[in-house]
């Protein structure tokens, strides 16, 4: 029987609350005595699996109960699956946030939009620097990966050290920002590291994940031989790309014009903070008209087929300023994140079905990942030599293939689920206990639990449909005037069968005993199980149901 850790017994500890898994939202603690370190807090696209909700964040039940114990909570890089949720579970937190200037530029946007700004403290702390939070001696890493400023975490305690990669990979030339710090990374695996908690998401790659410089000249050569309109969507973080992309037009020819606010957003905050300093000043959106289309290229939104993206409203000719043709080339410079595999190949769709050539990764080097295929990670094992290797940041499939490969180079793994809390030390690693997880949907201005009522009759109308029954009845339970019956996603407004359904209903309303009929309490659910008996026995069907009952006289 494993030991429930408590506030004075439970060492050195690491419980991943989001991360693990298919949906990206990573959120981490890491707990000695009584403090407690959060790492990270992302929020994630939902996928096809969860149709009903668009964005995830985890939910921070556990956070929110030991609030009083939060020492702070530390940001490795800018994207979306790192920062996202903060503003949105902010409550639960409520404590100083530490992030490079890059970083903290973007979570300031976040938090302004939210409301927020004025209510949290963002110590800006600089790449590579050493600091310290309670009982957590900290020091920034400079890793290369897709943004600026992406940092791994080292973090000691009296118990040890551990390494918490972040994203990274390594790569000679990323063109924006330096390259991956390795004497940093060797001078603390001379130290000693206990544990290392390691990105898994290319963990099934072999080789090297690439260069950036590659996807520079690959871009520029590609660009210059195109003719007509140019689009090219890639990730709003990815700085480097960006400046890619805007050297290959300008070598073309080009002017350049952002479409979509994120991008718009991010670029802003990577010449706050000193990138991006020899760019043109780009097109304004609503000028794109007057620029010839082959001294055009339009960089926008949209690599993962969002659909109020900026790239989905112009491949479904619905956006006010951008119309693409004949002719014209679209250009993916993204990897396809999983789950939105369906949303991207309908704009695709949309794109090729009006005359547009649609380009890729599969057919032209236009990405290259921003994580470590397994020969980087292998070189990262023999820098940092830890005990033990903690898989995170991928899918079931991806950490498992990362824990087979350390296994191979003599590392011990422990292999965590979201909601495990494991014990680094003292002693030999170990899972002692869990914790509450779970994830929210991001609806609107509010959070609601997928496992909740909410989402649960939204997925049911989704697949089932929703009718709406009307019926007034007298004194005696007796239906004045029929009954009107709205079936959204079922029936149309005119369909005949609209009319057989309303006269059975009536019928089946009136079977029941008087005494439901006249029950004010009652006579509601009594209406919804007749009308729910009517659609089963005439169509089958098991919708969602709800029925106004008027009582008059």
């Amino acid at each position: 029987m494993t030991k429930k850790p408590t506030k004075s017994n439970a060492g050195f500890t690491f419980t991943p609350l989001g991360g693990t898994g298919e949906i990206g939202m990573n959120l981490n603690v890491y707990g000695i005595d009584d403090e407690l370190l959060v790492v990270d807090c992302g929020m994630g696209f939902a996928g096809p699996e969860a149709p009903e909700a668009e964005l995830l964040v985890p939910d921070p039940a556990y956070l929110r109960a030991n609030r009083d114990r939060i020492t702070g909570l530390v940001i490795t890089h800018a994207h979306e699956d790192h920062i996202g949720g903060i503003a949105r579970i902010w409550d639960a937190l409520r404590c100083p946030i530490y992030a490079t200037p890059f970083t903290a530029a973007l979570i300031r946007y976040r938090l302004s939009e939210a409301g927020l700004l004025r209510s949290v403290k963002i110590h800006e702390t600089a790449p590579g620097s050493a600091f310290k939070i309670g009982g957590f001696d900290l020091q920034y890493i400079r890793m290369a990966h897709s943004t600026p400023e992406a940092q791994a975490l080292a973090i000691t305690t009296r118990v040890g050290t551990i390494l918490h990669t972040g994203d990274w990979k390594l790569d000679p030339e990323p063109l924006v920002g330096p390259p991956t710090d390795e004497a940093a990374l060797k001078a603390l695996g001379d130290r000693g590291v206990l544990a290392m908690v390691s990105d898994s998401t290319n963990a099934q790659v072999e080789g090297h994940s690439g260069s950036e410089a590659t996807v520079r000249k690959s871009m520029t050569a590609l660009i210059a031989g195109l003719k007509g309109r140019v689009v090219v969507t890639c990730f709003s973080s990815n700085i480097a790309r960006i400046d890619t992309v805007v050297k290959a037009a300008l070598a073309a020819d080009r002017h350049v014009a952002l479409v979509g606010r994120s991008l718009a957003k991010y670029v802003e905050a990577a010449q706050e903070t000193g990138y991006l300093q020899d760019l043109p000043d780009f097109v304004p959106e609503d000028e794109a008209g007057r620029i010839p289309d082959d001294n055009l290229l339009i960089l926008a939104t949209g690599s993962q087929g969002e659909k109020r993206s900026a790239l989905a409203r112009i491949a479904a000719d619905t956006h006010r300023n951008i119309a693409l043709g004949e002719g014209d080339t679209v250009i993916f410079s993204s990897r396809m994140i999983p789950g939105n595999e369906r949303a991207i190949g309908n704009v695709q769709d949309d794109l090729v079905r009006a005359g547009v050539n649609v380009m890729t990764a599969d057919d032209h080097m236009v990405h290259v990942s921003g994580h470590p295929a397994r020969d980087e990670l292998r070189h990262l094992y023999r820098l940092v030599r830890p005990k033990y290797i903690i898989p995170t940041h991928g899918e079931w499939r991806h950490m498992a293939a990362q824990a087979d490969l350390a296994e191979a180079e003599g590392i011990s793994t422990l292999l965590l689920e979201d909601g495990d809390v494991a014990r680094l030390g003292p002693g030999e690693p170990e899972v002692i206990d869990s914790v509450p997880v779970g994830r929210l949907a991001v609806d609107g201005d509010r959070l609601v639990p997928m496992q909740g009522g909410v989402m649960a009759a939204r997925r049911r109308m989704m697949f089932n449909g929703v009718v709406i029954g009307s019926i007034a009845i007298d004194q005696s339970g007796r239906v004045k005037g029929g009954a009107q019956i709205t079936a959204p996603g079922l029936f149309d407004t005119e369909d005949s069968a609209l009319a057989a359904l309303e006269a059975d209903f009536v019928t089946s309303f009136e079977e029941l005993p008087a005494s439901l009929r006249t029950d004010r309490g009652a006579v509601k659910e009594a209406a919804q199980s007749a009308l729910r008996r009517v659609l089963g026995r005439r169509f089958g069907k098991r919708p969602m149901v709800d029925v106004h009952v008027i009582q008059i006289g």
